[in-house]
């Protein structure tokens, strides 16, 4: 399996932007597609996830109303939908993917497949 993320890039705080997170290879349905970001000199955080069967969705706190995940089945893509963005969110954001538990989800380490980042940066 594959990940490649996307759509990074420079906005002002307020605005949005949709991530996308191009997956090649077999997923199965009980695969967990999960977004994290991590920002220089700070540990990696879970940002939110979807199961592929699209089942299960859950975000960090700070991110729940902002922000919303979603997947497109037929172009095997998972979008990153931010909105209201925030200078804080400024981070490099990585898609990651794995047969996981839904108790696992947040686990950056339990995943088994990374992309190779994108880069947010929110200007104040």
């Amino acid at each position: 399996v594959q990940l490649q993320a996307s759509g990074g890039g420079l906005v002002q705080a307020g605005d949005s932007l949709r991530l996308s997170c191009g997956i090649s290879g077999p997923i199965a349905s009980n695969y967990l597609i999960g977004w994290f970001r991590q920002s220089p000199g700070k540990e990696r955080d879970f940002v939110a996830v979807i199961r592929w069967s699209g089942s299960h969705i859950d975000y960090a706190d700070s991110m729940k109303g902002r922000f919303a995940i979603s997947r497109d089945s037929a172009k095997t893509t998972v979008h990153l939908q931010m909105n209201s963005l925030k200078p804080e969110d400024t981070a490099v954001y990585y898609c990651a993917a794995s047969p996981l538990i839904w108790g696992a989800r947040t686990r950056g380490d339990a995943y088994r497949y990374w992309g190779q980042g994108t880069l947010v940066t929110v200007s104040s």
